[in-house]
């Protein structure tokens, strides 16, 4: 394992934001926790302690919710905003991301794991994008006018949309800072104000995004930043002062926030566990194929809802397929996010880092063979997991049936269409899926078939903020991005006026 990353080497700005304890952001102010609790975050590569973050309680969640209400509220600041100023907002915090996008991407290597030129390619520049994107959408949230029928009677009725008020978005750890901009952006593009709980494994580039919205001219309490653990995002859950929930992380923890939802009833948004199939038929672009199972399976250290970790693939091309994968798996060089020669960082945590190691020694012990890749740990330091590759899988093993998280792809042949289409649809979750053949007809029928949010066929996580996401089943509710990533975010109200 090469040496990894140098103090010396972070920028000046990274290493000033790590030099001093970081804090909640509530209504506009950096303030400690109301108990005083704080709580380390590592980094995973290294296991060292990165910095030391304020602990957000109930209290706080309470707190912060009741300055995002006070700067949704008519007669603030930001209700006083015009579509346009949301507009040209957005796209001021878009450029502000890209020309900070170094930093960004450096904290979430430090935090997360993954590698610089991943977060600052992919996560970073799609934040700045998503954040652009939205700023044409501000001006665009129209109603409709709808002729009435009453006989001898004139009526004007419209539609319009509206803001919800507050919104608690609840965020993972495997995308930070992106997925915190797929809640806050469509949130306050629509007008509304926002609670983030970042995951506790990853508060930093979130804090981070707090401090920029700020510099941006965001009033205070429109967005507040609660780090915390499961206790402070289960007080927003709970608290009757926030108006929806948009939660992207386990099926198991989203099923829990539809539960407390209840209690006022509100709006819920949910983007849950995947366990996508990727489907290679006998005429696919084999080279093609085997490329994309690659990166369908691995990306982002596997630790991804819509990667394809179970690949099927028609028995003519199984051994092929299997080869080509196992030995584009053995090239993967997992390593420190700052080392140049890595092209696989390690887990985000000890927790994952164990789990995913258990699922692959239960497939060994239940039978199935590792074709690429180790049960055990590569280093003795930091969460690496070798990709891994598993063959000898039944449709019953805990390895293809749940989601684990990690650079794990299980294989199995298969004969018939109808066959492998029964067996990718045999899951809870419908969240992402994939065909491979080079003809369309296969493909696009085959496609129809899936049961499944997003169907990639022949190309794999190809994706664009234009895009709606979101899935089938117990893989969530709702639709984030595109132009549909607003109607969770806005009430339709009805207005009708009798013309005399």
């Amino acid at each position: 394992m090469t040496v990894t990353y140098d103090r010396a080497e972070l920028l000046p700005a990274v290493r000033e934001f790590l030099s001093s304890p970081k804090k909640l952001l509530i209504d506009g102010e950096w303030v400690d926790a109301a108990d005083g609790k704080t709580f380390e975050t590592l980094n995973p590569a290294t296991e060292e302690v990165l910095a030391v973050v304020a602990q957000g309680s109930a209290a706080d969640a309470d707190r912060a919710v009741k300055a995002a209400r006070k700067a949704f509220e008519p007669g603030s600041p930001w209700s006083k905003f015009t579509p346009r100023e949301r507009s040209h907002l957005l796209w001021r915090i878009g450029d502000l991301i890209e020309e900070h996008a170094d930093e960004f991407a450096q904290l979430e290597a430090l935090d997360n794991g993954k590698r610089v030129e991943a977060a600052r390619d992919g996560d970073v520049a799609t934040a700045a994008e998503l954040f652009r994107y939205f700023a044409g959408w501000a001006t665009k949230m129209e109603g409709t006018s709808i002729p009435m029928s009453v006989p001898g009677r004139d009526f004007h009725a419209y539609t319009r949309r509206e803001p919800l008020g507050v919104v608690a978005g609840i965020v993972p750890w495997n995308f930070p800072l992106l997925m915190a901009a797929f809640k806050i952006v469509p949130a306050i593009t629509a007008g509304n104000t926002v609670v983030l709980k970042p995951a506790e494994q990853t508060p930093l580039t979130a804090l981070r995004l707090g401090q920029l919205l700020l510099d941006a001219g965001l009033p205070a309490g429109v967005v507040n930043v609660l780090p915390g653990f499961g206790d402070a995002g289960a007080a927003l859950v709970d608290h009757p002062g926030v108006d929806k929930v948009a939660f992207t992380g386990s099926t198991e923890v989203g099923k829990k926030i539809a539960a407390g939802a209840a209690g006022n009833l509100k709006k819920v948004s949910l983007e849950l566990g995947g366990k996508a199939p990727n489907i290679i038929f006998a005429d696919a672009d084999i080279d093609a194929a085997i490329a994309g199972a690659v990166l369908g399976g691995y990306f982002n250290e596997g630790q991804c809802c819509v990667n394809g970790s179970r690949l099927y693939v028609q028995r003519e091309v199984f051994d092929q397929v299997i080869e080509g994968v196992a030995a584009a798996a053995r090239a993967i060089t997992p390593g420190d996010g700052f080392a140049a020669d890595s092209t696989m960082g390690p887990l985000v945590s000890k927790e994952q880092h164990d789990k995913v190691l258990g699922y692959i020694r239960s497939a060994v012990a239940d039978g199935a063979t590792i074709s690429a890749g180790s049960a055990d740990a590569p280093f003795e330091q930091g969460y690496f997991v070798n990709p891994t590759l598993i063959t000898g899988v039944t449709e019953d093993m805990a390895v293809q049936t749940d989601e684990i998280f990690g650079p794990v792809v299980t294989a199995i042949p298969f004969d018939t269409e109808d066959e492998v289409v029964a067996a990718a649809n045999n899951t809870v979750y419908g969240l992402a899926a994939g065909v491979w053949s080079r003809d369309l007809g296969t493909a696009h029928r085959v496609a129809g078939k899936l049961r499944a949010g997003t169907v990639w066929v022949n190309t794999w996580h190809a994706d664009d903020v234009t895009l709606p996401r979101g899935g089938f089943k117990q893989s969530g509710w709702g639709r984030e991005l595109g132009s549909f990533g607003l109607d969770d975010y806005t009430e339709l109200k009805t207005v009708i006026a009798e013309l005399r």
